[in-house]
């Protein structure tokens, strides 16, 4: 049957239903009459309407049979626009009922819940009845995923006993295996839901399945899963830091170091990470150090002066600065002739936190050496802010009559505050 026939066919069934409707709903309407009501035949019969529409159908097919090629093309893209968008119109219908039956579902599940989860948690005399009743209500997967949901929400702004409580009655109706499930399905937004439940009721059953997304390609799903790694960890809650392959993002690492203090966690020793092959493993552990100031990193700090990588050097400068690491200063001497312009301006705004006068002499020379007005204007305020001895320097250079620099009138600024 070649696809014109198919085309012919469908058309005709369609005009053929509209006829048996139309048919229909007249008879109907004449049944419906009294029965002493005398019906009119204006036509021949009764059928006529059936009988236009089927004549009228066979012209119409009869034309379309012996039309052009592009005319008969014409038709089928409009028959086939007419029967796409009336399908398209069904499915939506049925999906907006779907969804409005969900929605309707949903408000009566939370309100029956939030009184059931009430009773059981504060009242000690109806605990087992609600417990039962939760237990009913919850039949089926869609309520026990409106009830994970809400135990969630309590589980988030409770602590202590109460808490542990929620805990203890998400493990005793079973809910534990709808989470488990779901951490471990083939779907990467099923494992999100799961990870993070899990998370929530702090169940450790999947951690090794989290820990094996914590590389996912999916960032949604990555993130998800150093969270819920950060929370389920026993001890260290940055140990998934081991494993981690993927780039850390800022804002991963600004949400895990929120994570943290919201909770309250246990801070490691991040040190430890500073031999990491991840760039961004290494650059998020210096910004902890610093953060928490923490001490006894000296040399591991320097030792990364020598990394290769430009961000990871500039890093643990202003690290040094930031915990006042004097032991530090030599070695950014050292480094700063080879260093490129940020590191250098990085260096200097070191030496102007942690203020040395035994620096007086190098800072000197980069006033003499350095053509940069940035870099000359951080020498400036680093030598000012050693005290006594760098404003006496910084004055007599200012005063020089002997030769004339360009850094006497930063010098001028800088003395009098109209500079930072």
């Amino acid at each position: 049957m070649s696809l014109k026939e198919i085309y012919l066919g469908l058309a005709l069934g369609l005009i053929l239903a509209c006829t048996g409707a139309m048919n229909t709903h007249a008879q109907e309407v004449i049944d419906s009459l009294p029965s002493d009501t005398t019906v009119v035949d204006t036509t021949a019969s009764a059928q006529q309407p059936g009988v236009v529409l089927s004549e009228y159908a066979r012209g119409i097919i009869t034309r379309f049979d012996k039309s052009p090629l592009m005319v008969t093309i014409l038709y089928i893209v409009i028959l086939y626009s007419i029967l796409t968008l009336i399908t398209l119109l069904i499915i939506i219908l049925l999906n907006r009922r779907r969804i409005q039956r969900e929605e309707v579902l949903n408000e009566y599940l939370l309100e029956r819940y939030q009184l059931l989860l009430m009773n059981y948690l504060f009242d000690e005399e109806h605990q087992e009845l609600a417990f039962l009743e939760l237990d009913e209500v919850a039949d089926n997967r869609v309520s026990r995923q409106v009830l994970i949901d809400q135990m969630i929400d309590l589980a988030v702004n409770l602590k202590g006993e109460i808490k542990e409580e929620i805990q203890h009655l998400y493990i005793r109706l079973g809910l534990k295996r709808d989470s488990l499930e779901k951490a471990y399905s083939r779907k990467w937004h099923q494992n999100v839901k799961g990870f993070r439940e899990l998370a929530f009721m702090n169940i450790r059953e999947a951690n090794e399945q989290i820990i094996k997304s914590v590389n996912a390609s999916n960032e949604i799903l990555r993130m998800e899963a150093q969270i819920s790694m950060v929370r389920l960890s026993d001890g260290n809650p940055y140990e998934f830091l081991d494993v981690l392959e993927k780039p850390l993002s800022l804002w991963e690492q600004v949400t895990l170091h929120e994570l943290q203090i919201q909770h309250n966690l246990q801070v490691p020793d991040f040190k430890q990470w500073f031999n990491s092959d991840n760039i961004s493993v290494v650059m998020f552990s210096l910004e902890m150090v610093a953060w928490y100031k923490q001490r006894g990193v000296g040399k591991e700090i320097l030792e990364l002066f020598e990394h290769e990588s430009e961000q990871i050097r500039h890093t643990s400068y202003k690290v040094c600065g930031e915990i006042g690491l004097k032991m530090a200063l030599s070695a950014m001497i050292k480094k700063y002739p080879k260093e490129t312009f940020n590191n250098k301006l990085e260096i200097l705004h070191s030496f102007t936190k942690v203020p040395d006068e035994k620096y007086l002499k190098f800072l000197k020379s980069v006033l003499d050496t350095e053509e940069d007005v940035q870099l000359q204007i951080e020498a400036t305020k680093a030598m000012e802010n050693t005290g006594e001895p760098g404003i006496s320097m910084l004055i007599k250079l200012m005063k020089s009559k002997s030769e004339y620099k360009n850094y006497q009138i930063i010098i001028r600024h800088v003395l009098d505050g109209r500079i930072y």
